[in-house]
Parts: structure tokens; sequence; C-alpha cells
């Protein structure tokens, strides 16, 4: 029996639309009445998450800013990792020769330079939004992680320059088609997952996640009982083709899934 399930939440626990389904919501209750400990895993930022899970009455623990943040049932930071000062200082001063958008998070938000509207509908639930500021004018320190947003292609042109200057001292991932994140070194949901799981003196072969993008990998790659939802990145498929594939977060397909491992735990499951 699995004693911790971690979900990513946009593309996996949520809907297109940025919801928690009904059916969703009704077998996270019953992980939580069978005594398996709930986490959320997210890019999003704990201001953000928060709010949608009071809204919803749950009480999980969470996993915040890809790794960067991990928090217990009751909002205290249990770790907290940034980027070295001069790291960001050198991503946020430096010219990219990108038209894609920067965006840095921090602990009293989420700051950047450009007005961006289409981005709020992905937060509508929380109220969460963005600062305007000149991000050349914040503190090099206490920066959790900068993302840049804009065209798939010229992001992947992005990352190659971000992977030669900076080699092995910063992690980068695709959290979205259109979204590249800059993190810090050796952080991400694998590890911070590997964290937590130690605080709670669970092992990871006791953990089952689900997830759709590469922000996922290291924890699906990393835990006893990994799975890939149908609309995850390619990418993420072809990396991890043991692991199986269920539905699309559109028809809830990890309420269905976990509705029927609750039921009959050891019968292979069909995707719907």
């Amino acid at each position: 029996m699995y004693r911790l399930a971690a979900f990513d939440m946009d593309g996996t626990l949520l809907t297109p639309e940025h919801r928690v389904g009904p059916e969703t919501l009704a077998v996270l209750k019953q992980l939580v009445a069978r005594q398996i400990t709930v986490t959320f895993a997210t890019g999003r930022h704990y201001l953000d998450v928060q709010p949608i899970m009071a809204q919803l009455g749950l009480q999980g623990f969470l996993i915040t800013g890809n790794g960067t943040r991990i928090y217990d049932r009751h909002g205290q930071c249990l770790q907290a990792t940034d980027l070295p000062p001069d790291i960001a200082e050198a991503v946020i001063h430096s010219h990219w020769q990108t038209s894609a958008g920067m965006h840095v998070f921090r602990d009293e938000g989420w700051l950047t330079e450009s007005a961006t509207p289409a981005m709020l509908q992905a937060h509508h639930l929380s109220g969460f939004g963005y600062q305007l500021t000149d991000p050349r004018r914040l503190p090099a320190f206490g920066n959790s992680k900068i993302c840049f947003v804009g065209e798939h292609e010229e992001l992947q042109s992005l990352l190659g320059r971000l992977r030669v200057y900076f080699g092995e001292q910063v992690d980068l991932c695709f959290s979205a088609y259109d979204c590249l994140e800059v993190l810090p070194a050796g952080c991400n949901k694998g590890s911070a997952l590997a964290l937590l799981s130690g605080h709670l003196n669970v092992t990871l072969d006791e953990c089952m996640a689900f997830g759709d993008a590469m922000n996922d990998k290291e924890m699906l790659a990393s835990v006893g009982h990994g799975v890939v939802m149908g609309n995850a990145l390619p990418q993420l498929k072809a990396l991890l083709p043991q692991l199986p594939v269920i539905g699309h977060c559109e028809t809830q397909a990890v309420a269905h899934y976990l509705a029927h491992w609750l039921r009959s735990p050891h019968v292979p499951y069909t995707p719907v």
C-alpha cells in the first residue's frame, strides 16, 4: 500500500479550465480518509496554491515553485531554496537575445516587467497575479526561480544559450510548452519529495506521483509508482516509457485511475 500520493496541478489534477473537478475532489478526500498523505507538487507559488486548497477544504503538504519551497499542512515552510545571488543577478541582468518575457518569483510574489493579462486566467481560483516592476531593480538574493515565457522554438534556442553560460550551476526545465524555468541546481520536485518523504518517515518506494510535464520527470522517476498523463508532453513520455499512461486531465483521469486503484489495487487499469 502506498502511503503518500503526490500530484502535479496544471495539466494533471486541474482541468484545462484550471479547476478541480468534483470526481477529483471526492477521490482526494478518499485518500485522506485512508490515511494516505496527499501532497501537491507544482510550479505555482505558495500564495497561489494555498487559497485553492483552502477553498476545496483540503489540507495537504505543498511542494511549490517546482521544488524551491516545501510546506507542511499548516503552511509552515519546511525547506526553502533560492538561486545563488550571483546566478540570479546574471540571469536578470544579462541580455539573452530573446523576446520571451521574464518572470521572477520571490516569497512576496510574482514580478514581471510587462503586463500579460492572458496569463492570469490560470490563477482565477486564487486571484494570484503578477506585480509590475523592473526585474533589474530587484535584490539579487531571495529569488526562488526565474521563468521565461514565449514561443517554444524561441525558448529552445534560449535553453541552449543558458546551458552554455551556466553549465551545471542551474537546473533548466520546461514546466509547460511555453515556459522555461531557471531553478537552483539540484532543485526539482523529485528532490523536494525526497526531503519531504524523509521528514514524514516515508520511503520513496511508498509514494505514488502523477504528472504531465518535464518539471515532473524527477518526481515520477523516483517514486514507487509514477503515472504519466495522456496529455503529457511527448518528451516526458519518451523519457519515461516504463511508466503507465492514463487519460486526459480534461476527463479527470487522475480521479478515475485512483478510484479504480482504491477499489481494485491489484487489477490492471485500462484508461477511459
